[in-house]
């Protein structure tokens, strides 16, 4: 699929602040740590903006410390904020991560339950921030963070339809914050069925599609009407295939050390997305996303590893 309108972009969901812990300990013992940006959807608005993308983020934040250091980080990345309000009666979330030496997964705890972004509603989506060249940016998470915010996603996706936008959604599954297995399910496939492009990770298709066969996956969606599957496999690359029947397994991109896995997914789908509003065909775009992951697994951070235009050109 190829997208060619001059694209801005748009995407929605819950930006914390993130303290990573200096040192490799329980976070318990941790004395001090560095504050970051977090959010699986902020994560991919960085990665936009960075290659130049027209951007703009819809969130909610608390009217304190982090909440601000939250809308100066943004504004500082260049992504317009327009879509973000303020609550006056919720404060803003944030997490903490451990430091590993070992390539493996940190330890994550979240601190965001009746966050002001949880408050995020449908009457929080203006339509003035969608037109016929937007591409919106979906994923799984927002979905999950609460009942307001699912209405949120379902009007921003409403909007960018009535448009005419392209829209890509990443599954991206955190049971934890759904009731149960059902009706996350049941929500994440149907947010899906409405996109064009998806991005389910191999691991994801188990529970969505009952299967981790990638050509298996893909065709669950394609037959409910979606353009494009990419199927995330990891360290391996990534299989696509399209309504037209194109399909390929796209090789990753091999790595010295991985250092911190957490925003790999987000870098991907920067790649992707990016690769596709430059024009570029679905086996390229799937090439940069496998690069883009590659590069966000050798930094700390969610989002230190996307590249900024200048330095994606160097690149390749």
């Amino acid at each position: 699929m190829q997208i060619n309108a001059t694209p801005s972009f748009v995407t929605l969901g819950e930006a914390m602040a993130l303290f990573i812990a200096k040192t490799a300990e329980p976070l318990s013992d941790v004395e001090e740590f560095t504050r970051s940006l977090a959010g699986a959807e902020v994560n991919v608005a960085i990665g936009m903006a960075r290659l130049g993308f027209p951007t703009t983020y819809i969130s909610k934040v608390g009217q304190d410390c982090l909440g601000q250091f939250i809308k100066k980080a943004i504004e500082k990345e260049q992504i317009g904020s327009d879509g973000i309000s303020e609550s006056t009666e919720h404060s803003t979330g944030f997490m903490m991560k451990t430091k590993q030496t070992d390539g493996s997964d940190p330890a994550v705890e979240y601190f965001r339950r009746n966050s002001a972004a949880s408050t995020l509603s449908a009457t929080d989506i203006e339509p003035g921030l969608f037109n016929s060249s937007s591409h919106l940016h979906l994923t799984g998470v927002a979905a999950a963070v609460s009942s307001s915010m699912r209405e949120a996603v379902q009007q921003a996706l409403t909007l960018a339809k009535e448009q005419g936008c392209s829209i890509s959604f990443d599954t991206n599954l955190r049971p934890s914050l759904w009731p149960d297995t059902a009706t996350m399910v049941s929500t994440i496939n149907q947010l899906a069925f409405a996109s064009d492009i998806v991005l389910p990770g191999v691991e994801e298709g188990k529970i969505l599609v009952g299967s981790e066969d990638p050509e298996t996956i893909a065709d669950f969606y394609l037959q409910q009407g979606v353009t494009t599957v990419i199927v995330k496999l990891g360290g391996e690359g990534a299989y696509y295939k399209t309504s037209t029947g194109e399909s390929a397994t796209v090789a990753g991109f091999p790595v010295k050390e991985v250092v911190d896995t957490v925003g790999a997914g987000d870098s991907f789908a920067v790649g992707v997305i990016s690769a596709l509003l430059d024009g570029e065909s679905i086996s390229q775009a799937t090439r940069r996303g496998n690069l883009f992951g590659s590069l966000a697994v050798q930094v700390r951070g969610d989002s230190e590893g996307l590249p900024t235009r200048a330095q994606f050109n160097a690149l390749v």
